[in-house]
């Protein structure tokens, strides 16, 4: 149980409310086995002997004991239960700081939905062993060892016949134990893949409503939820079977008890209270063993649990720091690739192979080339969020895998097609990148970005809350708030990846406007979608199956390449292509 030791560690850091649980739980158990012998005395000394005295003395230690009993019961608990809270809540930042470093490949191969589920469902199994099941672990141990250790004081001979059925118990439960295990880490999977659809379902409600899918996602709801209740059912019935044979056997040992110490006391041999305080402690004996039963299973699902959770930890991030890592000064923004090879972990083939070219600063370069033809690879390329397979990316001769993330995404502003808004207000999104920027500021890449108007509009302005994902804004609304945040954090680079291809002809204008005064003096890169941006840029990268077919200017490439006519033929010019009215006015011209 490698993962649950490791688990445990993290009490360390809760060692003062630990080490007082450990203590109560010391004195619960002292007050556990000094009861059968206060009853011993009661039996033998007060009511064989007729003595009130003595009947009320021990009734009056009886009473102290189980007050004692359960002071240190309550105060067990509550420190237990602080620390397992205090052990989930440092998993869980673990695992969400985690989650921030790892790269985007570890991401392209993880469903949010199970992730979720190691950070509510996985935390949560380890958190109640930590807190109850350790605890209780320990506390069996204890009460076990405690118990045959005075029951081989009080009779050596019946404590034989209670050692005879323990190693059968022990061998039922090692069995129990062996078989839960694989059962409880398939119960964790199951329940992660339901979480994976119902995220899935609830982030695209609009898409499942939209082409009336309503009943196949509840089915494939169902059949999830009937998988995982099979496995839940699995684990019922290796506790329905084990366990009746566990009590059968300790049954078996009590009647043997009671039949041989009955023999004794009917040959005076022991007295009758030494009988019942011998069977006091049988019972406490037998606790702890079924109590064991329990804890296994328990130890079984946190293990499966804590091994998920410490995947996620451990897992490597394919793009990080290097120890000797640079700081990146303020750039110029140069950005040059050098026979630059790239391929998705996993993948068989290149996506982008010996693509070479620079870009100066200022310089916007537009990337154009039919879909699949790599055009996301070589922008995701320049903030870092992969890394080259082949050759080296050079930012003001820096290669980016020399210098810190940090330092180099913050110099990099990017605008995507598909704008991520969170929760808040619209000033927090804006201020996102620079959270210390000041209201002045906000308003003022607001306002370069088109967005104060309709910001301004609104009932509560800059305060107003967007909702999970900016569902209170319209696409141009959200896209104008992504331009303003890019604004705001002043970018050498900038990269715009289709950012106007959703949008209606008016808010597109608009759009554009704010991508011109977004693009002044920086060193752009745009997936081109206007005409306006092929023909105006600095340099044009035509891309064809993950290759630098041709590059140059616009007149340059309808001088040189039947690649590039094509493509403004099929993108620009052709009567299903998406141009608006304003594009078209452009074509015209």
């Amino acid at each position: 149980m490698k993962s649950v030791s490791r688990a445990l560690r993290y009490l360390f850091n809760y060692w003062q409310v630990a080490l007082g649980g450990g203590l109560a739980l010391l004195l619960v158990n002292l007050a556990n086995l000094t009861t059968p012998q206060l009853l011993r005395l009661l039996i033998d000394d007060g009511i064989a002997n007729l003595n009130m005295t003595r009947v009320w003395q021990v009734a009056g230690a009886l009473v102290g004991v189980a007050f004692v009993r359960g002071v240190f019961n309550f105060l067990q608990g509550f420190w237990s239960e602080v620390a397992s809270q205090g052990v989930a809540y440092d998993l869980r930042n673990s695992i969400f700081e985690k989650l921030q470093k790892l790269s985007f490949s570890y991401h392209d191969r993880s469903q949010t939905g199970k992730l979720m589920t190691r950070m509510t469902s996985d935390v949560e199994m380890v958190r109640h062993f930590v807190g109850r099941g350790a605890l209780l672990l320990a506390s069996a141990i204890l009460m076990l060892l405690g118990t045959l250790a005075v029951m081989f004081w009080m009779n050596w001979k019946l404590a034989l016949i209670v050692f005879a059925i323990v190693p059968v118990i022990l061998v039922f439960f090692s069995i129990f134990v062996r078989r839960i295990m694989p059962v409880s880490m398939r119960v964790q999977k199951k329940l992660g893949a339901l979480n994976t659809i119902l995220q899935e379902n609830l982030a695209g409600m609009r898409v499942v409503k939209a082409f009336a899918r309503e009943d196949y996602e509840t089915a494939r709801y169902l059949a999830q939820n009937e998988e995982l209740l099979d496995e839940n059912v699995n684990l019922v019935k290796l506790f329905s079977s084990i366990f009746p044979l566990i009590f059968f056997v300790a049954n078996l040992g009590m009647v043997a008890v009671v039949w041989f110490g009955g023999l004794e006391v009917i040959g005076l041999r022991l007295t009758l209270g030494e009988l019942v305080a011998f069977t006091g402690y049988l019972g406490f004996m037998l606790v702890p063993i079924f109590q064991m039963g329990m804890i296994g299973a328990m130890l079984s699902r946190a293990e499966a649990s804590a091994q998920r959770l410490f995947e996620v930890i451990d897992a490597r991030s394919e793009v990080e720091d290097k120890p000797d890592a640079t700081p990146l000064p303020d750039l110029e923004g140069r950005v040059t690739f050098d026979q630059v090879g790239f391929r998705y972990v996993g993948g068989s083939e290149d996506v982008i192979n010996d693509v070479s070219f620079t870009a100066e600063p200022g310089q916007t370069i537009a990337i154009l080339g039919q879909t699949g033809a790599g055009k996301s690879s070589i922008i995701n390329l320049i903030p870092r969020f992969y890394d080259v397979t082949d050759g080296a990316v050079l930012i003001d001769d820096h290669d980016v895998r020399d210098i810190q993330l940090d330092s180099l995404r913050k110099q990099v502003g990017i605008v995507l097609q598909e704008t991520t808004l969170f929760s808040g207000t619209i000033r927090e999104n804006i201020a996102y990148g620079r959270p210390d920027a000041s209201d002045a500021q906000v308003i003022h890449a607001a306002r370069a970005a088109q967005a104060h108007e309709f910001i301004a509009e609104l009932p509560d302005g800059y305060d107003t809350q967007v909702g999970e994902r900016g569902v209170g804004l319209s696409g141009g609304q959200k896209q104008r708030v992504a331009i303003a945040r890019a604004l705001l954090v002043n970018p050498r680079i900038l990269i715009l990846d289709d950012s106007t291809s959703s949008v209606d002809a008016e808010t597109e204008y608009k759009i554009q406007q704010a991508l011109e005064i977004l693009m002044e003096g920086r060193t752009s890169f745009v997936i081109a979608q206007r005409i306006s941006t092929v023909r105006n840029a600095d340099q044009i990268l035509l891309l064809g199956d993950g290759h630098l077919a041709a590059q140059g200017t616009h007149e340059e490439l309808m001088q040189s390449s039947e690649l590039y006519v094509e493509i403004l033929e099929t993108q620009f010019g052709g009567s299903g292509a998406p141009i608006s009215v304003a594009v078209a006015e452009e074509v015209a011209l």
